[in-house]
């Protein structure tokens, strides 16, 4: 139990979120301190509400924030409100007592006065990081005891856009300034626009994208109880080709670049370009399906068939100690064989063992020796099953072989449902095929997993996806995903990956598209310096972690596998409970010293790292011993290394605040080993590309322990020198505004600030 305890809380704790056009009050004389929180910040944001209406590339942002005053004593504040570069106000709404309050807009310069000064006064550097802002500012008197202050504004900024890609942002990072977590907060962006939607995607968080027709679509993200600290991203492109090829670049001066490459066919209006496709049912029926998990994935089934295509083809496989295919072929869909699908499934009976490789061979044979006849359809499988082989072929090596030769273009798509399956023969499977694999927990229901995933894979419109780049100047490298799946209606195909060099290139992606192998080119530019946009390198960083984690679980681990990924977490502050170890353990090898380490706290904590000693020690294991692969752990373990290898939103990668602490223990001790674990993995915070590590009060730059070469100078804060190096580095700015005890790498010196 506290093994699963550790992992959901460090887990959860490498994902939450970024925001930027958010407002705070600021109160110069509060009656208390929130321990641990801004001393200027003493109210609470209890909703913060923003709709946004993009029309082109024309976008009109209207922000609607309650804040409360928790205290018993009137206040009197500022409330202050960071601008994006370019935007002018259009309305402002603050009713104290009957008359609207006067408000004014400052520039940047006069901004940055207002922050440095509450800095000096608060002995806080949280402000820096919006030095360099244009800002709003508005008295607010009275606040009284124990009320409520509604502020609503709206702006219009003209978005730029750069080679057809279109960049929003939103300030949210602001609500970090409430003195406790907001009840609600929410971002609603509809894009509409004269042409059509291609890409569509949100950088920043895991929010929800639907499209209405090939114009128009609602981006949409939530949380209560939260405490957001980063910035709103949605990136969008519009195109009337059929597919739309987006490049985004980060490249620091001197070092390696990263990339993200997005590909969408958008919304697409044509039924023409929906590939008619084949696929198979392929279920599990024995003995350990009975009860409830049949039930559920009969609905599932249900679903599935009621949403087929009308000119798809498709088959059920039920297997327990034999297989048993329903047709004996794949059938064309039409109102007699749907019915008798029906039938089929609803008289399904659990009994027997489990010959998967029997089920799989059957399913993987009805394409025919001569698949040239289907080469345009693409092909699917849906692979569901609770247990391990027992019958015929039970060897994994041997059924992912035979799956591989036989697969020839097909998909398998797996859903390992409960603990006692073999995580590795299930990704081993669908990684060879370009498919996936999920797995449903005891508790989860079936239907709502593969309901909502096959959804999403309904209506293929390219497949067989390939990649080039033209310029043999600029080398690509360390792909993810290094195979591309298949392209679905309404998707974006999010491709991160590494390069060197730098000039114009081809961006090449070939293809079956609505029947026909075609090829779409679009133009892009790799660039030698890239200083913006340093999300790409933290996303493309947590995928390949995730990537090299699977390494090591399915074929063992290396010298060359360890070290990276504990480069990358610690370089990316990628906390999780394996990396946290992988880094305790590489640093405790080289003799780094102990003031210079990441986690100092948790390297001390003997039962938590334990926890995570335990959680490494099972994924090396899992490679060795068979008996490993299966159970609550090894489940567990794919679904966490899974989960870093699909990330593809920045809230989900950072790894905490690192501002708010963990509660301190109730007075009977519960929960604390639990809140002690996720307090550890909120000690890091990646700002402008740089993680940094806390321990105590001080702030540490990873970078600090690579160069033993750097200049050591120690400057006070709030001091006059400490104000001219912010100026003389305004990047840095955002990496000062951690802590008043920082020590940090610029340029070829060690910045030890102290108070």
């Amino acid at each position: 139990m506290k093994r699963m305890m550790f992992l959901a809380f460090l887990a959860a704790a490498v994902f939450p979120a970024v925001l930027a056009a958010d407002g705070f009050i600021v109160v110069p004389d509060p009656p208390h301190h929130v321990p641990g929180h801004f001393s200027f910040a003493p109210l609470e944001v209890t909703f913060h509400r923003v709709t946004v209406d993009v029309k082109d590339l024309v976008a009109v942002t209207t922000v609607d924030q309650e804040f409360f005053n928790p205290n018993d004593v009137q206040l009197e504040g500022t409330y202050l409100f960071p601008l994006p570069a370019g935007a002018h106000i259009d309305r402002f709404s603050l009713d104290i007592n009957g008359r609207m309050m006067d408000a004014e807009l400052l520039p940047a310069d006069k901004a940055r006065a207002i922050y440095e000064d509450i800095v000096r006064r608060a002995k806080d550097p949280a402000l820096l990081e919006y030095a360099g802002r244009d800002a709003f500012k508005v008295r607010i008197f009275p606040i009284e005891p124990r009320s409520r202050k509604r502020v609503r504004i709206t702006y219009t900024e003209l978005l730029k856009s750069d080679a057809g890609l279109v960049e929003y942002v939103y300030p949210l990072n602001t609500e970090k300034f409430s003195s406790a977590p907001l009840e609600a907060v929410s971002m609603v962006v509809t894009l509409d626009g004269k042409q059509p939607l291609k890409t569509v995607y949100c950088p920043s968080h895991d929010a929800d994208v639907r499209r209405s027709g090939e114009r128009k679509a609602v981006v949409g993200w939530e949380a209560r109880d939260a405490w957001p600290d980063t910035d709103f991203k949605v990136v969008f492109s519009r195109t009337p080709d059929p597919l739309a090829i987006d490049l985004v670049t980060h490249r620091p001066a001197g070092g390696q670049g990263t990339f993200l490459l997005m590909i969408s066919p958008g919304f697409t209006a044509e039924k023409s370009a929906v590939q008619p496709k084949d696929i198979c049912f392929v279920l599990d029926t024995s003995g350990s399906m009975a009860s409830q998990k049949l039930e559920q994935a009969r609905r599932a089934l249900s679903f599935c068939l009621a949403n087929l295509g009308e000119n798809d083809r498709f088959e059920i496989v039920r297997f327990s100690t034999e297989a048993e295919p329903l047709f004996g072929r794949l059938e064309p869909v039409g109102r007699d064989s749907l019915k008798r699908a029906q039938e089929f499934v609803a008289g399904l009976k659990p009994i027997g063992g489990t010959a998967i490789d029997d089920a799989l061979d059957r399913a993987l044979a009805l394409r025919g020796k001569d698949r040239s006849v289907d080469a345009a359809r693409p092909y699917l499988v849906v692979f569901l099953t609770d247990g391990l082989p027992t019958v015929g072929e039970t060897r994994e090596d041997t059924i992912v072989a035979r799956v591989k030769n036989a697969a020839a273009g097909t998909r398998i798509f797996s859903f390992g449902i409960g603990t006692d399956v073999n995580t590795h023969l299930l990704d081993r499977i669908s990684t060879d095929t370009r498919g996936l694999s999920q797995y449903v927990l005891p508790g989860e229901d079936i239907e709502v997993k593969v309901s909502s995933f096959y959804a999403k894979i309904r209506d293929p419109v390219f497949s067989d996806l390939m990649l080039a780049f033209t310029n043999p100047s600029i080398r690509v490298t360390a792909l993810h995903p290094q195979e591309l799946p298949d392209l679905f209606n309404g998707d974006v195909l999010v491709v991160f990956g590494c390069y060197t060099g730098s000039g114009a290139a081809a961006v090449k992606v070939t293809g079956t598209f609505a029947g026909k192998r075609r090829e779409f080119v679009a133009d892009a530019s790799f660039p030698a310096v890239e200083e913006d946009n340093a999300f790409v390198a933290r996303l493309w960083a947590v995928r390949r972690v995730g990537w090299l984690l699977d390494e090591i679980r399915l074929h063992g681990e290396s010298a060359e596998l360890r070290d990276e990924v504990t480069r990358l977490a610690r370089e990316f502050g990628i906390v999780t409970p394996y990396t946290a170890y992988l880094v305790l353990e590489d640093e405790e090898r080289r003799n780094v010293p102990r003031d210079l380490r990441s986690f100092q706290e948790l390297g001390d904590d003997r039962e938590v790292l334990g926890q995570a000693k335990d959680l490494m020690d099972s994924v090396r294991k899992e490679a060795a011993a068979p008996s490993a692969r299966s159970g609550a752990g090894a489940v567990a373990n794919a679904q966490a290394v899974q989960e870093l290898k699909l990330i593809a939103a920045e809230s989900r990668a950072a790894s905490g605040a690192g501002l708010a602490k963990s509660a301190p223990p109730a007075a009977d001790g519960s929960g604390y080993r639990a809140a002690q674990a996720q307090n550890y993995a909120t000690q890091v915070r990646v700002v402008n590309g740089r993680a940094f590590y806390q321990n105590g009060d001080l702030w540490t730059d990873s970078t600090a322990q690579s160069d033993a070469k750097l200049k050591n100078r120690q400057v006070r804060f709030g001091s006059d020198e400490y104000f001219t190096l912010l100026k003389r580095y305004p990047r840095a700015a955002a990496w000062f505004s951690l802590g008043s005890n920082i020590d940090v790498v610029v340029d070829d010196t060690l910045y030890q600030v102290r108070e």
